[in-house]
């Protein structure tokens, strides 16, 4: 009948695709789901607003961070990291980005969040005396 080659090549051939069928199946399902988080950053005051002695301005901001990062999770997601960034130009430079609060979420029962809050870094800005910002993006 069939030879040990044979039987050895039918084995280590259904071995390869079954392999192959396992490794495959993860980029299937990653490309079929859609990802769709949903965050939005409101700022509901400005606490206050001082100019350094070196010249530089500071705020202090209070947000309302509210988001449903649940979509990023899959079974391979472990954690997720968060930051709101401030993007404003000045006359120094073209880009500024500063980060205004960060968190990490550790499992997709965290992932759907809304927190009022106050910016958790410092936001200075080394402006020239007398020229505010053009525009800010959060």
């Amino acid at each position: 009948m069939h030879s040990f080659g044979y039987r050895a090549n039918a084995l280590v051939t259904f071995a390869g695709t079954m392999l192959a069928c396992c490794a495959a199946s993860p980029l299937s399902i990653r490309t079929t789901s859609t990802f769709l988080p949903t965050a939005d950053v409101q700022v509901l005051n400005i606490n206050w607003f001082q100019k350094q002695p070196n010249g530089n301005d500071e705020v202090s901001l209070t947000l309302n961070i509210s988001a449903d990062l649940q979509s990023m999770f899959t079974w391979n997601t472990k954690q997720v990291f968060v930051f709101v960034a401030a993007e404003y130009e000045s006359p120094q430079n073209a880009l500024n980005q500063v980060s205004l609060w960060d968190g990490i979420i550790p499992s997709k029962e965290h992932a759907k969040f809304r927190i009022h809050t106050t910016n958790k870094y410092r936001l200075i800005d080394q402006i020239t005396e007398g020229t505010p910002p053009k525009w800010m993006r959060l």
